[in-house]
């Protein structure tokens, strides 16, 4: 790739819905783009518009033509019989095979455990040529990127430089936005005690001038005029206040604001004291044509998290099952675990999810109480704040929606055990900060496979079991 590759003025559109207007950059001879942004905002398409697998909705590509692109997309439909991880080494070894100027990867960590994970980032750091690379894996994106797009309510927003550097960029314009909203809202109330204070003198002026009156010896109700004066002004202030309110929150949306959760758990971490609450002791489990699991001795205590480690195909879901009991998963040796009822189960699918029902009927039947405003209060605190999210069936949310309800589910009726599997695969970046929001605030047992080192560590992931 000798020359620059030019995307001119590009929009996008789906079903009536604009995802990308205008957009127009260079990519270079070694460039290492990462495009980030929320799942559903279009980033697989543009990886496809720059390689002409599909054409704008105006715009164009130029100098693609003499360039060998490889392209290695998130959903890999072909090897059915391998992993997800075999699925993935297979059809970028396809790719590479062609000696392309320019490497277009979707979600390439999606399924790798660590081990792969490395050699993936070793080979992104020394490819001779431009990438493009759609990921939500910090530990990627801290350590082989030196170009950020990211992509948000129909824009792209375009950063020079490395991950860290662009998160603090957006911290520290984010912590000056929010610092102005908190002298907004000082002003308004000295407004508002203006505005009382007023209020107050003209009552008195206005008793005043009616013993006044009543003495026949003052005709003007000037209470009345110092009321009215006092009003109009007030509610001139407070409209300007309310037009600097909605500026500031447009620049904090612009910026990439992130509401924080703050979730209320059922379950109170010294409801199980320092009970054990998984005891497995010399525990082999598998099917009936093969054993996967052997000689197996762990224990968990309440609030103690854990987490799984091993390479693809060592049996890290395959213990998952066998905790809860699966009935196709035969076991041997002691397993001391707790019942159904007392074990919460979230996976990247959201599994746990009756997509029929609606986020206020998914609580409603879980939560300790049938009042209305406790429940929307509840569903509040998960962001679900607007009639139309909370009575939407499931089936219809988004993925970080579902998400969402999901942690909400666990919150409202938490378990003394909790397993996590892979829930970071195929979400974005402002959806796993709600879990970690969540999950770091857990106040009971649990174990999580992960291969994203990062997240382990936001959740405050304090020992590991690796299986081999």
């Amino acid at each position: 790739m000798n020359k620059p590759i030019f995307i001119d003025n590009i929009s996008l559109s789906f079903s009536n819905k604009i995802y990308l207007s205008n957009f127009s950059a260079a990519i270079y001879p070694n460039d290492r783009i990462a495009l980030i942004g929320q799942n559903g905002s279009g980033k697989s398409s543009l990886l496809k518009i720059i390689k002409g697998e599909i054409s704008p909705l105006q715009g164009e590509v130029k100098g693609g033509e003499s360039i060998t692109f490889g392209y290695v997309p998130q959903l890999i439909k072909e090897y059915a019989d391998l992993s997800g991880g075999e699925k993935f080494n297979k059809s970028l070894s396809a790719a590479l095979s062609l000696h392309p100027d320019i490497l277009l990867l979707d979600e390439p960590t999606n399924h790798l455990d660590q081990r792969n994970k490395k050699s993936l980032m070793n080979m992104i750091k020394n490819f001779k040529g431009a990438e493009i690379i759609v990921s939500h894996d910090e530990e990627l994106l801290r350590n082989c990127i030196n170009i950020i797009w990211h992509i948000d309510n129909g824009g792209i927003k375009i950063f020079r430089g490395e991950y860290n550097d662009y998160i603090n960029d957006i911290e520290n314009r984010r912590h000056s936005v929010e610092e102005e909203l908190r002298i907004l809202k000082k002003d308004k109330k000295e407004v508002h005690k203006s505005l009382m204070k007023e209020q107050k003198r003209a009552k008195h002026s206005k008793e005043r001038g009616e013993k006044l009156v009543s003495q026949k010896r003052w005709l003007p109700a000037l209470g009345d005029l110092k009321k009215s004066y006092a009003s109009k002004s007030a509610g001139k202030k407070n409209t300007g206040i309310a037009e600097r309110r909605n500026e500031i929150n447009d620049r904090l949306s612009n910026i990439g604001f992130r509401e924080i959760i703050k979730p209320k758990f059922s379950l109170k971490a010294g409801d199980c004291g320092n009970k054990t609450i998984v005891s497995i002791s010399s525990g082999f489990a598998g099917y009936t044509d093969e054993m996967i699991l052997e000689n197996i001795n762990l224990s968990l205590q309440s609030g103690e998290r854990l987490s799984i480690i091993g390479d693809n195909g060592k049996g890290k879901t395959t213990l998952f099952k066998a905790i809860l009991n699966y009935p196709q998963i035969k076991k041997s040796g002691l397993w001391d675990i707790p019942k159904a009822q007392d074990i919460g189960y979230l996976d990247q699918n959201y599994s746990d999810l009756d997509d029929s029902k609606t986020p206020f009927e998914t609580i409603s039947e879980i939560i300790d109480t049938t009042n209305y405003d406790e429940i929307r209060n509840f569903l509040n605190d998960f962001l679900f704040r607007k009639n139309e999210e909370v009575n939407k069936p499931i089936g219809f949310l988004s993925g970080g929606e579902r998400a969402r309800i999901s942690l909400a589910k666990i919150a409202a009726k938490t378990p003394k055990l909790l397993l996590i599997d892979e829930i970071t695969n195929n979400i974005d970046l402002q959806t796993k900060k709600h879990c970690q929001d969540v999950l770091s605030k857990y106040p009971g047992a649990m174990m999580i496979i992960s291969h994203d080192f990062t997240f382990l560590e936001n959740i405050g992931i304090n020992n590991k079991f690796e299986l081999f």
